[in-house]
């Protein structure tokens, strides 16, 4: 990169030089006199510098010599002379760069001084002001990477930009809550808009939704620079154009079934059905859910040589070595269908799609699932049960596609409560006859606990942890597909009310009953579990 540099920098000489032959005029190669070139301040205001494009070089012995650039107007000569009659003014021409590096001398950027984003009450920030202050007064590329720098610290995953009538604001989503950051001008914010579009590829004056891809290499105390990759995802609103950047902060070593917090026994079923060399398996919940994250680790896991492994993705979120990745364009009119049935003729061991999206897709990845693949993908549903029985409504209740699904995963993210500041407490009487309903309605073989004896935990606070949350866990319901439930959907139906029978007399544990079980264990807290689902 610094050779390539070098060499554009005198090509750029070499062109001021042509330039300056041309106009009969005197060429000056400033690279080895910029930095110590005295400097005759009170000669011209920096405003006058700025836009006539001229930087005072001598004054001796009644003469003035000022240095140009080729996009000096003619006129600015002109008015140089007239501006100092008494003295024999002449010019000599210089580079783009070397006025660019006078200028630093001339004017140098002043320190800003940043602060470190500090949150300390739900939903407030008490250094906002300050920090918008700080905002509005530097380069819009410098606020891109504070507010990118603060993320990656604070464990963002998303930064939120929204337009308001008179000012945007700025909010980061830690452990699934957003907090307020800072305000920016609209006229500030348009420059921040055009920092990030030309790194994203992405147009300002867009209609429509858009979706981007950038990184950003960043520099954290005690760590290698690295690069950061993100989507950004913008719209169109009544004050301008919101935008939601995402943090792809996807870190192979965490890329683990049991870094994700699931208890032992969901792994050991997730675990014995990913073994299998064919069949399907669907992860279910809303966008935020950690869908994506439980995909990667799978596949991570699956990821050997002895395995051909593809992914249909939009976008493509993390890059995995010895996994070909394909991206989907859907928004350009591609589909998931139609590259899966491409990918199918690649003789894939395992097949992960972003998303079953319509039939086309959930037919041709259910017949891959019967054909010695296994496939992996989300769907939109609400819950295990509720994503069964709407895949069979969708391409109605067949034998065989029934008999390719093997695992159906409902999945939410809680924050976990710090160890180090949660508090136990007793629940009152009417928490306990609220837990008491969902306690006694455990599939056989799950522990009851007695309700009389049960102890919850909230939330504490400190200094290092405000909110007494530190991270998220996930809470989950795993459907098994068996042959019982096979034949009870072709007997009676594929009513919900069917298939919840047969699931809880299998043991399946819900969203909800997982949920209280890990507030009773102390992991999160009831009011978490309550709030997410």
């Amino acid at each position: 990169m610094e050779d390539k540099a070098l060499i554009a920098r005198q090509n750029e000489e070499e062109a001021t030089q042509g330039r300056a032959r041309l106009l009969s005029m005197q060429y000056l190669d400033s690279r080895d006199i910029v930095s110590s070139a005295p400097l005759l301040k009170e000669i011209l205001e920096l405003d006058d510098m700025y836009s006539l494009k001229a930087v005072p070089m001598k004054r001796e012995n009644g003469a003035l010599q000022f240095a140009i650039t080729i996009r000096t107007p003619q006129t600015a000569l002109r008015q140089l002379k007239n501006k100092f009659p008494d003295y024999n003014v002449s010019f000599v021409m210089i580079s783009n760069s070397s006025f660019k590096e006078f200028m630093l001398r001339y004017d140098p950027p002043r320190e800003v001084r940043y602060d470190d984003i500090s949150i300390k009450n739900a939903g407030e920030n008490v250094n906002i002001a300050q920090i918008s202050q700080t905002l509005e007064t530097v380069k819009a590329d410098d606020i891109l990477d504070y507010l990118i720098t603060q993320a990656y610290k604070l464990n963002v995953s998303d930064i939120h930009l929204e337009c308001e009538r008179t000012y945007v604001r700025m909010r980061f989503r830690i452990d699934g809550t957003l907090h307020a950051i800072a305000r920016l001008s609209h006229e500030k914010y348009r420059q921040l808009q055009s920092a990030i579009a030309i790194k994203a590829n992405i147009s300002t004056d867009a209609h429509d939704a858009q979706t981007g891809h950038m990184s950003h290499q960043l520099a954290i105390e005690g760590k290698s620079p690295f690069f950061l990759n993100m989507r950004l995802e913008t719209t169109p609103t009544i004050f301008g154009q919101d935008a939601v950047v995402r943090l792809l902060n996807f870190e192979k070593s965490l890329l683990q079934l049991e870094n994700l917090g699931i208890a032992p026994e969901d792994k050991e079923k997730i675990d014995a059905i990913i073994k299998r060399p064919h069949g399907m398996v669907l992860v279910v919940g809303p966008t935020g859910s950690g869908k994506t994250t439980t995909l990667y680790s799978v596949i991570n896991e699956l990821n050997d040589p002895q395995r051909k492994i593809i992914t249909l993705e939009d976008p493509v979120e993390y890059a995995f070595e010895g996994v070909s990745q394909i991206q989907v364009q859907s928004r350009a009119g591609d589909s998931f269908a139609h590259k899966l049935k491409a990918v199918l003729r690649q003789d894939p061991d395992v097949i992960m799609l972003g998303e079953i999206r319509d039939v086309d897709t959930a037919v041709t990845s259910l017949q891959a699932a019967l054909t010695g693949h296994l496939v992996l993908s989300t769907f939109h549903a609400d819950g295990a049960i509720a994503a069964l029985t709407r895949m069979m409504g969708m391409i109605g209740p067949n034998p065989m596609f029934l008999s390719a699904m093997r695992l159906i995963i409902a999945q939410r993210l809680v924050r976990r409560l710090d160890d180090e500041t949660k508090i136990e407490y007793t629940p009152d009487e009417q928490l306990k006859k609220e837990l008491h309903g969902i306690i006694s309605s455990f599939p056989e073989g799950v522990d009851r606990p007695d309700i009389d004896q049960i102890k919850l935990y909230k939330p504490g606070t400190s200094e290092a942890s405000p909110f007494g949350y530190k991270g998220r866990i996930m809470i989950m319901e795993q459907l098994v597909v068996t042959e019982q439930l096979r034949q009870a959907i072709m007997l009676n139906g594929v009513g919900a009310n069917i298939v919840e029978e047969v699931a809880n007399k299998q043991g399946m544990i819900t969203i909800l009953q997982d949920g209280i079980i890990r507030a009773l264990q102390g992991y999160t807290s009831i009011e978490e579990v309550y709030r997410v689902i």
